[in-house]
C-alpha cells in the first residue's frame, strides 16, 4: 500500500457502499424477469426456435406468462406440460407438482453440472497450457461475421493477445431474445449467440494449444437478455463478460429494476462458472469529466464488488473497470492518472482489475494518439494493473484494421518488456497521495448520500455518468414480476445452496 489511505476511511466506504445496495439486494430477490425465467429454461436444455425464428424459451415464457402468470415462476408450467408445444400451460398441484418440480430440478441440474465440467476443463486447459502473466492484453474483435472473426482472433493470439473480446452487434443489448444459430450480418460486432460462443471458442482453444497459453475469450452478459446470456456463456465456456447493469441503465436506458433483478441471477451464473466478471464504470467517464467524476467511478465500483459479493463472486472474479479519460491537455494529466489508477488498485488488492484505454480525447491524430496510448499502456504498468484493454491510434475514425492492432500490440508489448517490474520501484510523491486521498473522501461523501437517498434515486439524479434515468422508466420494465410465495426456481436453489 503506497497511498497511505487510512483503512478507517477505506472500511466507512464500504460500509456506506453495503448500505446503499441492500435495498437493491432485496428487490433483486423478491422479484425475477422474463429474461431470468428464459434463462432457467436454457438451463434446462431448451433451445431451437420455431419457424419464425422466434427463440422457444421467448415462446413458453409469454405463453405462461399470459396463462398462468410468472409469480410462480416458469419452471412448474412448463414441466407439468404434457406437450409444450402446444403452448398450453397450468400452475400444477399437487402429486402433479411435485413431479414437476423434480423433473425442473433434475433438467437445470444437468446444466449447471455442465458449467461445473466447463469450470474443471478451464483449470485443466490452464495448468496444460500455462496461464499469461499479468497485465493480460485484451483485444476486440468486431467484423460483424463469426467466421471472419474467427480467424482475426487467432492471429491477434499469435500477436500477443491474452483476452479476446468479441464485441456484440450494435443495439443487440435492446433486443428481448438471443438469436439462435451462427450468425453473419452483424452491424459494427458479431451478435452473441450460443452458436458463435461454441464456434469461438473451439477456436481460441486450438490457437492456445499452438501457443501454449490459454487464450481467454469475453462476450458482454447486458442488456435485456443479461441473465440468458450468462447462461451460454457459463454453458460455452467463456471466460470474462461484461456484466454491469448500470451500464445499460444510463447508456441504453434500460429500465433499472429490470437490469438489477437480471443481474444478480446472472452474477450468480458467473460466479458459479468461474467467469470473470468485468464492470462499466469507465463509461460513465466519455459523458463526465474524468477529474470532476473520479469519485463516481470508485463509488460504482465499491457498490459493484457488494453486488458481486452477494451474488457469490470471488475478489478474483471482480474486473472492476476504470479508464484513461483525462484531457491530455490539463497539466499534471499523467500524475493524475497515475493517482486515480493506483487508488482503485489499492482498494481492490485481490481484484483483477480491467483499465480502458483513451477514446474521449483521440482526436484523429493517428500519431499522438499512438503516443497517449503508449501513455495508457505505461500507467497500467507502473500501477499494477490486471487486464488492458489495448488502445488503437485509430480511434473514432474507423473500425480498426488488422494492421492496426498489430500496430497497437506492438505498443502495448514493447512498453510491457521494457517497464518490466516498474511497479515494484514506482513510489507515489504527495501530489499523487494527496489526489487519492481526495477522490476517496469525496466517494465516502458520495456514498453517504446515496445510502441515505437510495440507489435508485441517485441513478435518476444522474449522479452516474451525468444522465437521469428514473426507476419506473426505460425499456422492459414490463418484463419485471414480484415473486409470490410459492415462487419456484431450481436454478436459485443450486446457485444459492451451501457450498
Amino acid at each position: 500500500m503506497k497511498l497511505g489511505l487510512d483503512p478507517a476511511v477505506v472500511r466507512r466506504a464500504r460500509d456506506l457502499a453495503a448500505r446503499a445496495a441492500e435495498p437493491v439486494i432485496e428487490m433483486a430477490r423478491t422479484h425475477t424477469t422474463v429474461s431470468v425465467e428464459r434463462a432457467v429454461l436454457r438451463l434446462a436444455g431448451v433451445t431451437g426456435a420455431d419457424a419464425d425464428g422466434i427463440p422457444w424459451v421467448n415462446r413458453i415464457v409469454d405463453a405462461v406468462r399470459d396463462q398462468v402468470g410468472l409469480e410462480h415462476g416458469v419452471t412448474l408450467p412448463f414441466f407439468a406440460a404434457e406437450n409444450w408445444r402446444s403452448m398450453r400451460f397450468g400452475l400444477p398441484t399437487g402429486a402433479e407438482r411435485d413431479l414437476a418440480l423434480a423433473r425442473a430440478r433434475a433438467a437445470v441440474g444437468a446444466g449447471v453440472a455442465r458449467i461445473d465440467r466447463n469450470r474443471a476443463d478451464r483449470d485443466r486447459l490452464l495448468a496444460r497450457h500455462g496461464d499469461p502473466d499479468k497485465p493480460w492484453i485484451y483485444l476486440i474483435v468486431a467484423t460483424g461475421d463469426i467466421h471472419q472473426d474467427i480467424p482475426q482472433a487467432q492471429a491477434a493470439a499469435r500477436e500477443g493477445a491474452d483476452v479476446i473480446a468479441v464485441i456484440r452487434s450494435t443495439g443487440q443489448s435492446l433486443l428481448d431474445y438471443v438469436p439462435e444459430g451462427a450468425t453473419r450480418q452483424g452491424y459494427a460486432g458479431t451478435y452473441a449467440t450460443q452458436e458463435n460462443f461454441r464456434l469461438m471458442r473451439a477456436a481460441l482453444d486450438e490457437v492456445s494449444a499452438e501457443l501454449g497459453r490459454y487464450v481467454r475469450l469475453t462476450n458482454y452478459a447486458s442488456g435485456l437478455c443479461m441473465p440468458e446470456i450468462a447462461a451460454l456463456a457459463g454453458l460455452e465456456r467463456l471466460d470474462m463478460m461484461l456484466n454491469d447493469c448500470m451500464y445499460g441503465i444510463i447508456f441504453r436506458d434500460i429500465n433499472p429494476r429490470r437490469t438489477f433483478v437480471d443481474q444478480r441471477f446472472s452474477r450468480q451464473i458467473h460466479a458459479r462458472a468461474g467467469i470473470v466478471v468485468n464492470t462499466g464504470e469507465d463509461n460513465y467517464l466519455t459523458t463526465a469529466d474524468a477529474i470532476d467524476a473520479a469519485h463516481t467511478v470508485v463509488a460504482s465500483q465499491l457498490l459493484n464488488e457488494r453486488f458481486g459479493h452477494e451474488a457469490g463472486l470471488a475478489d478474483a472474479q471482480l474486473g472492476l473497470g476504470h479508464a484513461f479519460e483525462i484531457n491530455p491537455q490539463i497539466p499534471d494529466s499523467f500524475r493524475l492518472e497515475l493517482a486515480h489508477a493506483q487508488l482503485v488498485r489499492e482498494l481492490f488488492p485481490d481484484a483483477p482489475l480491467k483499465y480502458m484505454p483513451p477514446t474521449k480525447h483521440m482526436t484523429g491524430n493517428i500519431f499522438a494518439g499512438y503516443l497517449l496510448d503508449a501513455f495508457f499502456n505505461l500507467a497500467g504498468v507502473m500501477t499494477g494493473q490486471s487486464i488492458i484493454l489495448i488502445g488503437m491510434m485509430t480511434e473514432g475514425i474507423h473500425t480498426p484494421w488488422l494492421s492496426d492492432r498489430d500496430l497497437a500490440l506492438e505498443n502495448v508489448r514493447y512498453v510491457r518488456r521494457a517497464a518490466g517490474d516498474l511497479s515494484e520501484d514506482f513510489t507515489p510523491g504527495p501530489f499523487i497521495r494527496e489526489r487519492a486521498t481526495r477522490v476517496l473522501a469525496e466517494t465516502v461523501d458520495l456514498l453517504h448520500r446515496v445510502a441515505d437517498d437510495g440507489l435508485l434515486n441517485a441513478i435518476a439524479d444522474g449522479v452516474f455518468g451525468v444522465t437521469r434515468r428514473p426507476a419506473d422508466g426505460g425499456r422492459g420494465l414490463d418484463g419485471v414480476v414480484e415473486k409470490a410465495a410459492g415462487y419456484v426456481n431450481p436454478a436459485t436453489e443450486i446457485l444459492e445452496a451451501a457450498p
